[in-house]
């Protein structure tokens, strides 16, 4: 098929990569413009633009996708396909309805759960046993068109922010291109999503990092794994950032107030929370390098009784 593919970040290479693989004909690669980078300012090439580029491939960054004029040069290439994958922008209708066989859209969820931004994360910071990817027909809605095909993916119980974006990236350029392959042959079947059954997520901002320790262990732990890498979760320890990068929940708690230290040692941090108690492994203060817990007590001693605040 005569592809455009539509897509910015990391998370859709691997499904350009996979398109091409196949055999398709990728004719255009569309991506969000470059951005100014570091103190120098200079631009830096979205992924997608990258591996485009190393390909061969044309690349067009329109600042949006609904001028005329975009909507133009994309019916110049008289695609068959367009596939969408974390692009950045709403598609217009005039382009939705402008290849045969439509535009799909590879999305980091099994819909209608965590419609918008931010699945991966969410699942993970919700606790979610699975979640997966879908392949769907898009509409003129964030997210609601009808459901062609879904891969799910289980959770590992040590499962961030990160090694699930890696999974569901992998998972979700398979998924494309057999998605693509039932189209071509007239075997996909297109189901409506049940729009009752819908969850939305917000976008992930810096703050929502700050622990509240009067949560629960559980609550925080998944927290933690779910900002890994970015914003990551933090506190206030003598009024410096410490960053958390991984716990165990300790069932049991003590008889001390949320956010108290109830013991350093080698083994780490342990804190209590509004039910139960996390021990911290692996934490990162402002300035520092990531390390073990007992790394950093050797340079940065804390005793029991001192109290975490929130950030």
């Amino acid at each position: 098929m005569r592809v455009i593919f539509m897509g910015t970040p990391d998370f859709a290479v691997g499904t350009l990569e996979e398109i091409i693989a196949a055999g398709h004909e990728v004719v255009l690669v569309v991506s969000q413009p470059d951005k100014a980078v570091g103190r120098s300012k200079a631009l830096k090439y979205t992924p997608v633009k990258a591996c485009a580029l190393a390909h061969g491939i044309e690349v067009y960054q329109p600042e949006r996708v609904r001028n005329e004029e975009c909507i133009e040069y994309l019916r110049s290439y008289e695609p068959d396909i367009i596939i969408v994958e974390a692009f950045g922008q709403l598609i217009p209708k005039v382009i939705l309805d402008m290849p045969r066989y439509g535009c799909v859209n590879v999305h980091a969820s099994l819909l209608p759960k965590y419609r918008g931004a931010a699945p991966i994360q969410w699942a993970v910071i919700n606790g979610d046993p699975v979640t997966g990817v879908t392949t769907m027909r898009m509409d003129e809605g964030l997210d609601t068109g009808d459901m062609i095909m879904k891969r799910e993916v289980a959770l590992r119980e040590d499962e961030t922010g990160g090694s699930l974006f890696e999974r569901l990236s992998e998972a979700g350029a398979k998924l494309c291109v057999e998605t693509m392959a039932a189209i071509e042959n007239g075997t996909a079947v297109y189901t409506p999503q049940d729009h009752e059954q819908a969850t939305h997520t917000k976008k992930i901002y810096k703050e929502m990092g700050s622990i509240d320790w009067s949560r629960d262990a559980q609550t925080i732990e998944c927290l933690i794994r779910g900002l890994d890498p970015w914003p990551s979760a933090y506190t206030r320890l003598n009024d410096r950032t410490l960053k958390i990068w991984k716990a165990k929940v300790i069932a049991e708690g003590s008889d001390m107030p949320p956010g108290c230290i109830v013991k350093a040692d080698r083994e780490g941090l342990l804190v209590q929370t509004g039910e139960g108690m996390l021990l911290l492994t692996e934490v990162q203060l402002e300035g520092k390098k990531r390390m073990s817990a007992e790394a950093f007590l050797n340079g940065c001693p804390v005793e029991a009784g001192t109290y975490f605040k929130k950030g």
